[in-house]
């Protein structure tokens, strides 16, 4: 795997900056992920699907709340103006019309009850680790490394490209109103990446400011790499499943 740890040491352009960051994602993003790849074979069992979905509603329901920490940070008003577009859809207007509310409809039309996916008490103790280091890294480090840590935004819309289909074409029990919160995320994701790219661009200055920025990407790439690696080692071959997470032969 690259190491990115030194990468800014001298100082990038603008476009050298980028260049990393594009790599990062090659060569990172979870789309490469051995669970991922099992899922668009259509090699997944039902329970392996409801696992994830279950543990990714953990992720879905924080990113609200993490943008929210960013937004309240930021001195900026053009900037703040931009950024709640992300908290609103997935609160959507109500707090339960937007991508929350859709990946709750995945959930439950893979067969999960909606309260207990709402409570996510039976989520692996990793996935909540690692959504909580996610709204820590959001909450405690600078704005510039919060806002470097959404540019795993840049790579969505190509494992949602190759999940979305594989799912409808692999799996006789999901639909496309099943996975109607897809629809819209290319087109969301696309726009923020753009914004928040352009906003890295723009402040990452300096050599330091520049590394903060490739580690920060590099740390999300770390949190949704970590969480497949807890469903695949929970729900995989061998089933080591930690006491009180889903598990469906215990009822």
């Amino acid at each position: 795997m690259k190491e990115f740890a030194s990468a800014a040491r001298d100082g990038l352009s603008p476009s050298q900056l980028e260049m990393v960051l594009r790599e990062i994602g090659a060569a990172r993003y979870h789309n490469l992920h051995p669970f991922h790849h099992q899922m668009v074979s259509g090699a997944l069992t039902r329970t392996q699907m409801q696992a994830w979905a279950l543990n990714r509603y953990c992720y879905q329901s924080v990113i609200p709340r993490k943008d929210s920490m960013i937004l309240a940070r930021a001195e900026d008003p053009a900037f703040r103006a931009e950024w709640r577009k992300r908290i609103e859809d997935h609160d959507g207007s109500d707090g339960w019309n937007g991508g929350i509310a859709r990946w709750l409809k995945l959930a439950t039309g893979l067969g999960l009850d909606a309260e207990m996916v709402k409570s996510e008490r039976l989520a692996l103790p990793a996935t909540r680790f690692a959504v909580g280091a996610y709204l820590s890294f959001c909450t405690n480090r600078s704005p510039l490394e919060a806002v470097a840590s959404s540019l795993t935004e840049l790579f969505s819309p190509v494992i949602i490209g190759e999940r979305v289909p594989a799912m409808l074409a692999k799996y006789d029990y999901v639909s496309e109103d099943i996975l109607a919160y897809f629809k819209p995320r290319p087109g969301q994701a696309s726009r923020d990446a753009d914004f928040a790219l352009a906003y890295v661009m723009e402040h990452a200055t300096t050599p330091e400011k520049q590394q903060a920025v490739i580690d920060a990407l590099v740390f999300k790439c770390d949190v949704l790499w970590a969480m497949l690696d807890a469903l695949d080692y929970a729900y995989g071959g061998k089933g080591h499943i930690p006491p009180g997470a889903f598990n469906p032969e215990e009822g």
